[in-house]
């Protein structure tokens, strides 16, 4: 991985009060100079497609999501050649058993469960951080 500085981060998260938590836990880490925010898997998707934006360093995503879901995207990029080298990361409420295995089978750096505190979420960009290194 390059240098763990001004790393730029793309998340998918559909629910708006967990979207501005974890922007903002990811503003305050000054390991991460850019973060973006998309609604679910399709507009993650429609952003790596864009060749106008800049591939990310890091990819973070919700599972349960509207249109496009977090498994099915990251199906999508963990089978494109240019994308594919991405780490990424998926966060969730559910502790499901069946969306784990999907995930570590697709080769997911890490299933990381969302916390109930807000302070919780300030440990999720270290935790990425510690699984980049």
């Amino acid at each position: 991985m390059q240098n763990l500085n001004n790393l730029h981060i793309l998340i998918a998260e559909d629910d708006s009060d967990d979207a501005d938590i974890i922007f903002e836990a990811f503003t305050k880490n000054t390991n991460f100079e850019k973060v973006n925010l998309v609604t679910n898997g399709e507009e993650l998707l429609n952003y790596l497609k864009n060749s106008s934006n800049k591939i990310p360093d890091v990819i973070l995503t919700d599972i349960n999501m509207p249109i496009v879901d977090g498994i099915e995207a990251l199906q999508e990029i963990l089978n494109t050649t240019e994308l594919k080298k991405i780490p990424c990361f998926v966060y969730s409420t559910s502790i499901n058993p069946v969306y784990k295995e999907k995930c570590d089978l697709l080769g997911i750096k890490a299933y990381l469960i969302k916390p109930y505190s807000i302070e919780g979420f300030d440990e999720i960009p270290k935790s990425i951080l510690s699984l980049i290194e």
